[in-house]
Order: structure tokens, then C-alpha cells, then sequence
């Protein structure tokens, strides 16, 4: 019947509204159209579902923007601070471009509402993966690269990851999750973050220590290590993932 919508035509109009407003997120001369075309929110195993489309992913914008961000953050690095060796660099630059660093920024721009991912992918909680979420911020910088210029690029990630350079500086990043756990929870507020021992077990020469985190008395991920420090940040870790995913889950159902 003429004039009627059909399933795909409302998918198709979902689709470009969604994308309208996620290319108004960044606030740059920028062409969605182009921006769709090269499948910056599609990962493999969409692609993978709809083959018989020739779907693709977003895999080789990932690629490219995991070398532009590298490329930024290490020119960022070399500038800023001449008095630094190569291996002090080389310290604050993986410390900032860690995963949960990656996957954080994704989160705070709802980057999960918009990806394509296959069914399993959607159903076993996809959207909130930080994996996925780190990829996803990495394939939009190779997206930003192509379709603007090195400098729009360099602006978009100094302005999200300023505050992890900073941090990585000072010692306060990287695989101090604690650290990071710490600066997540309390973005709202002062909140109270409480390691317990759940456990211990082994000889005295070979413990293993079980930690849970508590915040504001309520239970979160738990953590082993053969130390009670290493197993804090065990959970810390698993806690960070845990509400980056479920920050993320909300942020979608909203």
C-alpha cells in the first residue's frame, strides 16, 4: 500500500535519528552519512550474522584509531614534558590508554546505545563489555581521523582523556584500580569504599587472600591475589568493569 511504513522503513528512520544524535555529540563539522558507511558502530559478529547484506565492521576503523591515538597521546607526551625519559613516556602513555580508561569514555557518551552488535553479542551484554566499549571509542578516532583532520581528532581525545594523562603523571592510573575505582564512584559524590577480607587460605608461605568492596555497605565484585593488596585490586577491578557495564545498561534502557 502507497505511503505505508514498512518494519525496515521505521528501522531505517530509528537508525538515522540515532545517528543524527550521536554525530551531535561531538560537536564537529562531520558527515554522518559517511560516518554510517564506514560501519564505525558495527562489530564483527553483526557483521558476521549479515553476511548475505555484506555488513561490515568496525574492525579496521579500529585499527586506525588505536594508531592515531597513540600517535596523539605520544605527541601530546613529548611536547608536554621534555624532562622525561622514553620509558617514563612510554609508562603514562599505556597507563592512559588502558582499557578501563577507553571503555569509561565510551560510557560517559552512551557510545552502547548505538552499536550494531549480533544477537548472542546483545543478548550476553554486549553494550555494556568494556572491551567492546574501549574498541568502539578507538573505531570512533579512526572515524573522526578520516572524515575531519588530525587536529579535530587530537582535540576529541585530549578532551576526553586529559584528566587520565594527568593521573597516569602522577602515578595515580594504570593498574591502580583502586585509584580509578575510587574517581568512578564518586563523579556524583562522596562515597564510602570498604575492602574486606572474605578469606584466606594456604600455607603461610603461599597464601592466597579473597577481598570484597563495599560501597556504602553494599557488596561489589571480590578479588584473589597472593596478597591482600593484589587481591584489593583484583576486586577493584572487577568492580570499575562491572559498574562501567551496568552504567552503561542504563544509559540504554533510558
Amino acid at each position: 500500500m502507497k505511503g505505508r511504513k514498512t518494519h525496515k522503513t521505521i528501522s531505517h528512520q530509528a537508525r538515522e535519528a540515532a545517528l543524527r544524535e550521536l554525530v551531535a555529540r561531538f560537536a564537529y563539522p562531520f558527515d554522518r552519512y559517511k560516518f554510517a558507511r564506514q560501519s564505525v558502530l558495527r562489530i564483527r559478529l553483526y557483521a558476521n550474522e549479515n553476511r548475505a547484506a555484506r555488513v561490515k565492521h568496525n574492525e579496521r576503523l579500529e585499527f586506525l584509531g588505536d594508531a592515531v591515538l597513540d600517535l596523539i597521546i605520544g605527541e601530546y607526551l613529548f611536547k608536554t614534558y621534555p624532562q622525561m625519559t622514553e620509558g617514563e613516556l612510554t609508562k603514562i602513555k599505556a597507563a592512559t590508554v588502558c582499557e578501563t580508561s577507553l571503555a569509561t569514555c565510551s560510557s560517559k557518551l552512551h557510545f552502547g546505545n548505538y552499536l550494531l552488535l549480533g544477537r548472542g553479542e546483545a543478548t550476553s551484554g554486549g553494550r555494556e563489555r568494556a572491551s567492546i566499549l574501549a574498541d568502539t571509542f578507538e573505531a570512533v578516532i579512526g572515524a573522526l581521523y578520516v572524515n575531519t583532520s588530525y587536529e579535530v581528532t587530537a582535540q576529541f581525545v585530549l578532551s576526553h582523556l586529559q584528566g587520565y594523562l594527568e593521573k597516569a603523571k602522577d602515578g595515580k592510573l594504570g593498574k591502580d584500580y583502586k585509584t580509578m575505582l575510587q574517581e568512578y564512584v564518586q563523579q556524583e559524590g562522596e562515597k564510602q569504599i570498604v575492602y574486606t577480607l572474605l578469606s584466606e587460605s594456604g600455607p603461610d608461605h603461599d597464601k592466597i587472600f579473597c577481598m570484597e568492596v563495599r560501597i556504602e555497605g553494599k557488596a561489589y565484585g571480590s578479588g584473589t591475589g597472593k596478597s591482600k593488596k593484589e587481591a584489593e585490586q583484583n576486586a577493584a577491578q572487577v568492580t570499575l568493569d562491572y559498574l562501567i557495564g551496568k552504567n552503561a545498561c542504563r544509559l540504554t534502557q533510558d
